[in-house]
């Protein structure tokens, strides 16, 4: 079992290798919590992801003839990458098996950092039981994404870090996926500080620590896909559980709107991209997960900002539509001479802008004498788009409204 003096020796171990990356006070999140809240930005690391300081700590303990025979991972992508790029800086041959529903951005970064990139199964579990298959059969080592001493002892650097860089910490609230990250700060915290809690968080279609800390003992959950790939497992470590179990205060779980609304809210108000995983412990916090925390010093960990880019603008635009800043209508206008442009007018009148208009009159069931408009219309509020329902209504249209797409 890892103690305080292990993360103390990965840290010395990392030391110039990955980022120390920055822990800073976030006025946007402190002031709809009404806590003081730190963000510690470990999407500023080179691969994008904490997961690197656990795998440079494994890759820098093998043996020469671990390292010559090359080695082998099963991630959803960050731990991919992590063990891609330091494998390749140390001259170490790496093969990666990554589930084909892997966002494409890690995929390619995976092997742009010089691994070779097997995509098999649904999920982690399908790919991990591929890449043990494969670690026998070629007698590779393997490097396990969060259940082993010295990934976990690397990732509990950032707890050193985090009680560094605010001494006077009350809490941490920590993503959970496999529980490697959570074990890691954890130990290294309540070795520090036992009077800080560490709260977890995962993803409710994932909730596999949450079941097995209810349990009493590692189980699997079949779960669902999630916004939160990065944290979805269907079965947490036995060495992380028995740390989670012995340190971590407490794990809830967060919706994927949450998790949605965290991606937009870090993003839009904080100016920082995270992927699912990485805007957990952000979700948790909007939503008033922890009450217990009001006026405290929190912590939380952006763990990653790996995205696809054509998710992350599906994110953005069904957001806008729950918060009422993109409406779509459909209305009849006459089949004549400027009756689209009646209908624009009203709408410039009430200060919407326009994103996209579909016009029909064939494929419709309007009279032979009208045309059927769906606009797209982007607003400022859900006020602002009921004054624009408001204004056609009193042109004299009749609206048909949809707020989904």
């Amino acid at each position: 079992m890892i103690g305080l003096s292990d993360i103390e020796t990965a840290r010395e171990r990392l030391d110039g290798h990955v980022k120390r990356t920055p822990t800073v006070k976030s006025d946007v999140l402190s002031q709809v919590a009404g806590s003081e809240v730190f963000v510690k930005l470990e999407n500023q690391q080179h691969t994008g992801s904490f997961k690197e300081r656990g795998a440079l700590n494994k890759l820098l303990c093998l043996t020469d003839e671990e390292k010559r025979r090359g080695v082998i991972a099963a991630s959803a992508g960050n731990h991919a990458q992590g063990v891609a790029f330091h494998a390749s800086r140390n001259g170490i041959r790496a093969t990666i098996l990554m589930p084909e529903t892997t966002p494409l951005i890690k995929v390619q970064n995976t092997h742009e950092h010089g691994a070779r990139v097997v995509l098999h199964g649904a999920n982690f579990d399908e790919a991990y039981a591929e890449a043990r298959r494969l670690q026998e059969e070629r007698s590779l080592t393997f490097i396990h994404p969060f259940d082993d001493e010295l990934v976990i002892a690397g990732q509990g650097t950032i707890g050193l870090e985090l009680l560094e860089a605010v001494p006077d910490l009350d809490a941490v609230i920590v993503p959970v996926g496999g529980g490697g990250l959570i074990a890691g700060i954890a130990v290294a915290i309540k070795a520090v500080r036992p009077e800080v809690q560490v709260f977890g968080v995962q993803a409710a279609r994932a909730p596999s620590m949450v079941r097995s800390l209810e349990a009493g003992e590692p189980v699997t959950i079949q779960g669902g896909r999630t916004l939160a790939d990065g944290i979805q497992v269907k079965r947490p470590g036995n060495r992380t559980f028995e740390l989670v179990q012995q340190h971590v205060d407490r794990v809830k779980t967060v919706t994927e709107s949450e998790l949605a609304d965290a991606i937009v809210f870090l993003l839009e108000r904080q100016c920082t991209l995270a992927e699912g995983a990485g805007a957990a412990g952000v979700a948790a916090i909007l939503k008033n997960h922890f009450p217990e925390l009001r006026r405290s010093k929190v912590a939380t960990i952006i763990c990653g900002g790996n995205i696809d880019l054509p998710l992350l603008s599906l994110i953005i635009e069904r957001n806008m539509v729950r918060s009422g800043r993109l409406m779509r209508i459909t209305v009849q206008v006459p089949q004549r001479p400027g009756g689209l442009a009646e209908l624009l007018t009203v709408v410039a009148e009430q200060e919407a802008s326009v994103v996209q208009i579909d016009h029909h009159h064939t494929f419709t069931s309007s009279p032979f004498w009208e045309a059927e408009v769906a606009l797209t219309l982007e607003t400022r509020d859900a006020r602002h788009a009921e004054e624009v329902r408001a204004g056609l209504k009193d042109a004299g249209y009749v609206l048909r409204t949809r707020s989904d797409f």
